[in-house]
């Protein structure tokens, strides 16, 4: 039997992002990590038409944020910061 290793938080957040991406990319878009904090906020940069906009927000809570929080439950809240 071989042993797996687990993957890290941050494979684990990315994995989740690669959700999303499709969707981002389909209008111009896309979304990078910056950091995660100790208090479990992940701070994310958008990218691409995703900056101007403006239902982005709606896009982060209901899109972003809920996939992220159901595969990684160390994150509490995603905030999108500037570059």
């Amino acid at each position: 039997m071989k042993f797996v290793e687990p993957l890290s938080v941050e494979q684990r957040i990315e994995n989740s992002l690669e959700v999303v991406r499709p969707f981002l990319r389909a209008d111009g878009g896309d979304i990078r990590v910056r950091r995660l904090r100790d208090d479990g906020i992940l701070e994310v940069q958008w990218v691409g038409t995703c900056l101007i906009c403006p239902i982005s927000i709606m896009t982060l809570r209901a899109g972003v944020e809920r996939a992220v929080m159901k595969d990684v439950p160390e994150v509490k809240r995603v905030e999108a910061v500037a570059g």
